[in-house]
């Protein structure tokens, strides 16, 4: 069973457009800073902290310290919540897809 919290948590973390883009532009390249992140974005670094807090939580991301900079990673394995729920509905749209097939070829044999 998928735990319920996790699920949430993603979401919740993926459902800010602000936030996503963070997690989006994590995800398209290797490690980043905060300052890098901030640079060019239009939001504040405190911002890009809290954003960032919230995606740590969720297990989106994880840190490494290294000197004065912290560095921000993407953690695939964060999403397997989300895709773990998501997969329930695939039998769900296989079975509506076959209906639908089926439907299309008694109108159009």
């Amino acid at each position: 069973m998928i735990h319920l919290q996790s699920i949430n948590d993603v979401m919740k973390a993926l459902a800010d457009p602000t936030r996503r883009a963070v997690f989006e532009r994590i995800a398209s390249g290797g490690e980043i800073t905060v300052a890098d992140l901030t640079r060019g974005s239009g939001v504040t670094k405190g911002a890009i902290s809290q954003h960032l807090k919230t995606l740590k939580q969720a297990g989106l991301v994880s840190e490494r310290p290294q000197g004065r900079n912290v560095y921000y990673r993407a953690e695939p394995a964060g999403l397997a919540p989300l895709a773990d729920w998501m997969s329930h509905y695939d039998l769900y749209w296989r079975q509506r897809f076959t209906v639908l097939r089926d439907v299309l070829k008694e109108i159009d044999p």
